[in-house]
C-alpha cells in the first residue's frame, strides 16, 4: 500500500481546501490504476473540521501507524511540499522505516513508468534518484 503524503496546513481556508482536492485526485487516479493508497489528507480532512488541530504534532501518532503499514511512501508535489513540516517528517519517517519514497507531480500521468516503475526501483519522479534531504 502507498502512502500518499501531501502537504496541507495553512492559515488560508482555501489554500487547505486546494490541497484536499488535489490529494483525493491522485488518491482517485491511483485507485482507478489498481494502486492501493492511503492519503490522510483525502481521510482527515473532513475530521479535522470537527474542532481539531491541523499540525503535524497532533497528527503524528496517527499517521505514523499508517506510515508503518505501507510500503512506499509518495510525496505529491504540491505548491508547500519543501516547506511542509508535516511531509518532510513523513519523508524522515519512511527513512527511518525503510520505505522508498518517490516524487509524485500533481497530474503526472500513472503508467507501467512512470511512477509506479520508479518507486519499485527506488528511484524518484521520472525515475530520478531521490534524496528526500533537503
Amino acid at each position: 500500500m502507498i502512502y500518499l503524503a501531501s502537504p496541507y496546513t495553512h492559515p488560508d481556508p482555501a489554500v487547505r481546501e486546494t490541497r484536499f482536492r488535489a490529494a483525493c485526485r491522485q488518491a482517485a487516479e491511483m485507485f482507478r490504476c489498481g494502486i492501493p493508497v492511503f492519503s490522510p489528507i483525502a481521510y482527515s480532512h473532513a475530521i479535522a473540521a470537527h474542532d481539531l488541530p491541523l499540525e503535524w504534532d497532533f497528527w503524528e501518532r496517527f499517521d505514523r501507524a499508517f506510515l508503518e503499514v505501507c510500503t512506499e511512501v509518495w510525496v505529491l508535489t504540491l505548491d508547500g511540499w519543501r516547506e511542509s513540516r508535516g511531509v518532510q517528517a513523513e519523508i524522515e519517517l519512511a527513512h527511518e522505516l525503510g520505505k522508498p519514497v518517490v516524487l509524485v507531480e500533481p497530474g503526472d500521468a500513472l503508467t507501467d513508468q512512470t511512477p509506479v516503475a520508479a518507486v519499485r526501483a527506488g528511484a524518484g519522479r521520472n525515475g530520478e534518484p531521490f534524496d528526500a534531504t533537503l
